[in-house]
């Protein structure tokens, strides 16, 4: 069994208080959790209104499969107009390691 994890940094745009954050945060995590069958939540930076964590975890029995579902989550909150990308960090590991 593979296990594979993504945590995005992200910056807000034009976000002013913490329900206007939650009201940019909430369709992404609901975005990656259904077109990808994947763990998300908002991670860290909870007190920031323009920061951001959005973390990702996903079970496979194929490892290409696992790669190729994180790289998809990937691009997808890349892609998002509202938010710049600061950073992603990935970890993949085997359940025997």
């Amino acid at each position: 069994m593979w296990i594979g994890w993504l945590e995005f940094d992200l910056l807000l745009g034009d976000v002013h208080s913490l329900k206007q954050k939650r009201s940019v945060v909430r369709p992404i995590v609901a975005e990656l959790r259904r077109k990808f069958n994947v763990s998300a939540a908002e991670t860290n930076s909870a007190d920031l209104h323009r920061r951001s964590g959005v973390g990702v975890a996903a079970v496979s029995g194929d490892r290409g499969h696992l790669v190729d579902v994180l790289d998809a989550a990937e691009r997808l909150v890349a892609a998002r107009p509202e938010v710049e990308l600061l950073s992603v960090r990935r970890g993949l590991s085997r359940s025997d390691d």
